[in-house]
C-alpha cells in the first residue's frame, strides 16, 4: 500500500490553501486541463478530485492523478445505483426491500468496488425525504417518506461503506425543498419554508441518527433555500444552515453540491457562487467547471475582495485535511465481493416488486387469454421487420420496450403486444385503440426514468386521456409501471397495479410477478392514492 505523508495547515501556503478549498471535476475529454491539475497534486494544492466512473479512460486518468499525489488525496463520486456489475435501480429500491442486511450489503458491495478502482469517498448516503410527489427523479433518489426507516436504512449502508474502506457524505443537506414549480435546483433556485424545529423533526432525523452512530463523515449542501433560517442565502452558501447540524455534534467537513446548477449561478454567477461557498458557508466547493484555472482565479479574487477570509479559509481547509487522514488511516475490512454479496444485491433487484389488487382479483394474468399490452415509449418510434422498437426510450440501459415485448410474448403466447408513445399522433392513437379491441382486456407497461432537468414525472395527458377513455368500459385490467409509484396516480382506476423499480432486473422480475412465476414482496416507500 502506497505511504501518504499527511499535510498540515501551518505548512500550506495561501496558494495551496486556496487549492485545497475545491474539488476539481476531472474528465478525459476536450477541454479538461488534467496536466495542470496533476501540478496542482504534486504542489499539494488541490483538495479532492471528482471523477464519474466511466470505463476504462476513467480508470487510467484516476490512476494518473492518485499516483501524482504523495497525499493522501480524496476522491469522490455518485454511487447512488452501486458499482459496476452490482448496480440497483435506485435508492428507493433499497426502502422497497426494508432490509437493513441488504442496505448493508449494498453499502459494502459499492465500497469495496469503489475503493478497488481508487475511490476513497462515496457522496451517499441519500438522506433526501418526500412526504410528496417530488421532480427530476427525486421520489426514487430517496430511501422513502418514513424518517426512522430512512434512518435505519441510511446507517446499514453507511455501516457497509466504512466497513468497505470508503467515506460517506450524506445528502443533500439540510432536506427537500417544496417548491410548487415543477423544477429542481439543476434548473433555478428552489424554496421550501421550513422552520428549524420542522427540519430537525423530520429532514435532519437521519443526519442525527449518523452523527450518534459516527457514521456520517460529509454532508453535501443542497441549492435550495429555507427563508426561515437564512433568507438570503441557499444552502450551500449559507453560514446558517450549517451551523444546525455542527451545534448538534457534526465534526466532519461540508461540500457543495454542483456548483454549476441554476439553482445558484443564475443569481449569484459562477465566481461568487464558489466563493461564497467557502467564505460563506464555510464549505468545499465542488464547482464542476471544466477550468481548474480559472476556479482559483476566482478564489483568489474572492479572497481579496473580503468575501473567503483567511479564518474561515482555515476553517476549511482543516476539513480537509481531517476528512484526507481519515482515508489515511482507514482500513477496510473487507477486500473482495463475495456470493453471498452479489446474491444479496440480485436480490434488491428482483424480489420486492408491489402490487395492489381489488378485492378478488389476483395478481396474476390468465397466461392463455388474449391480453392486449401498450407499452410506453418516450416518442414516436419506428418498428423494424423483427417487431423491435428502432430507438429505445431516452437511451436508457434498464428500460426496452422490444425486450419487454419478447418477453411478454413469451409469458403470454395469446396475446399481442403493440407500443403507444408518450404523445401519440391521433391517427396512432385511433389505430391504438382499434387493435386493442381484438383482445379481452388491455395491460399497460408503463416507466419513469431519472433524469435531472426533466421536471414533473408523470403520465402525459395525452396517455392519461386515452386510458380514462378506454376505462369508461373497463377495458384496462392492469397497470405495470417501473420508477415514480406516483406516477400510478396519474391512471384511472385499475383492478391490478404492480410497482417495480427502474432496473433491468426489476423489469424482468415485474413481467415474471404479472405471469404468476414469481411473488411479490415488495413494501411502498410512499402514501399513494391510487383511484
Amino acid at each position: 500500500m502506497k505511504q501518504y505523508t499527511e499535510l498540515k495547515l501551518e505548512d500550506l501556503t495561501l496558494a495551496q490553501k486556496l487549492g485545497m478549498s475545491f474539488i476539481m471535476e476531472c474528465w478525459d475529454a476536450d477541454g479538461y486541463d488534467n496536466d495542470f491539475v496533476e501540478e496542482l497534486i504534486r504542489n499539494h494544492s488541490l483538495g479532492g478530485i471528482w471523477i464519474a466512473p466511466q470505463g476504462e479512460k476513467s480508470r487510467a486518468l484516476l490512476k494518473r492523478l492518485k499516483e501524482a499525489a504523495d497525499y493522501p488525496l480524496l476522491v469522490f463520486t455518485d454511487a447512488e445505483k452501486g458499482w459496476r456489475g452490482y448496480e440497483i435501480g435506485s435508492q428507493n429500491t433499497v426502502g422497497m426491500s426494508d432490509s437493513e442486511e441488504l442496505a448493508y450489503a449494498f453499502g459494502k458491495v459499492t465500497a469495496i468496488g469503489a475503493l478497488e478502482e481508487g475511490y476513497n469517498v462515496i457522496c451517499g448516503p441519500v438522506l433526501d425525504m418526500f412526504d410528496r410527489r417530488a421532480v427530476c427523479g427525486g421520489n426514487v433518489r430517496s430511501l422513502g417518506s418514513d424518517r426512522e426507516k430512512v434512518a435505519r436504512l441510511a446507517a446499514a449502508e453507511a455501516r457497509g461503506m466504512h466497513d468497505g474502506g470508503v467515506l460517506t457524505v450524506a445528502k443533500h443537506y439540510p432536506g427537500t425543498a417544496e417548491t410548487e414549480a415543477e423544477i429542481d435546483s439543476h434548473m433555478g433556485e428552489t424554496f421550501s419554508e421550513r422552520t428549524p424545529k420542522e427540519l430537525l423533526d423530520y429532514n435532519l432525523y437521519p443526519y442525527l441518527e449518523l452523527i450518534r452512530e459516527e457514521l456520517l463523515d460529509g454532508v453535501m449542501l443542497r441549492h435550495s433555500r429555507f427563508p426561515k433560517i437564512d433568507p438570503d442565502y441557499p444552502a450551500s452558501l449559507s453560514a446558517e444552515h450549517i451551523k444546525l447540524i455542527r451545534a448538534r455534534g457534526f465534526d466532519g467537513f461540508a461540500m457543495t453540491d454542483a456548483l454549476c446548477m441554476m439553482g445558484v449561478v443564475a443569481k449569484y454567477g459562477r465566481k461568487h457562487s464558489v466563493g461564497l461557498a467557502v467564505g460563506n458557508a464555510g464549505a468545499v466547493a465542488l464547482p464542476f467547471h471544466k477550468s481548474a484555472r480559472e476556479i482559483l482565479s476566482w478564489l483568489r479574487e474572492c479572497y481579496e475582495e473580503g468575501i473567503i477570509t483567511d479564518e474561515k479559509l482555515d476553517a476549511v481547509v482543516s476539513d480537509v485535511l481531517r476528512a484526507q487522514h481519515k482515508v489515511a488511516v482507514m482500513q477496510p475490512k473487507f477486500e473482495e465481493i463475495t456470493d453471498a454479496d452479489a446474491k444479496a444485491i440480485a436480490r434488491i433487484n428482483n424480489d420486492f416488486i408491489f402490487a395492489k389488487c381489488d378485492e378478488g382479483v389476483s395478481v396474476a394474468l390468465n397466461r392463455d387469454a388474449a391480453h392486449f399490452f401498450a407499452i410506453l415509449t418516450e416518442s414516436e418510434v419506428g418498428v423494424d421487420a423483427s417487431d423491435r422498437v428502432a430507438v429505445d426510450t431516452m437511451g436508457t440501459d434498464w428500460y426496452h420496450p422490444y425486450r419487454i415485448a419478447e418477453r411478454l410474448k413469451e409469458l403470454f403466447p395469446n396475446s399481442k403486444t403493440a407500443y403507444i408513445s408518450e404523445y401519440p399522433k391521433p391517427g396512432r392513437v385511433s389505430q391504438f385503440l382499434s387493435e386493442s379491441m381484438d383482445c379481452g382486456d388491455v395491460v399497460f407497461v408503463t416507466f419513469t426514468n431519472t433524469r435531472c432537468y426533466a421536471g414533473r414525472e408523470c403520465l402525459t395527458p395525452r396517455i392519461v386521456s386515452m386510458m380514462e377513455a378506454m376505462q369508461v368500459s373497463g377495458r384496462i385490467s392492469t397497470l405495470v409501471h417501473f420508477g415514480n409509484p406516483y406516477v400510478a396516480e396519474d391512471a384511472p382506476h385499475v383492478s391490478r397495479v404492480i410497482i417495480g423499480s427502474p432496473s433491468a432486473m426489476s423489469v424482468e422480475a415485474g413481467l415474471d410477478v404479472l405471469a404468476g412465476e414469481k411473488k411479490t414482496g415488495g413494501v411502498l416507500t410512499y402514501d399513494i392514492k391510487l383511484k
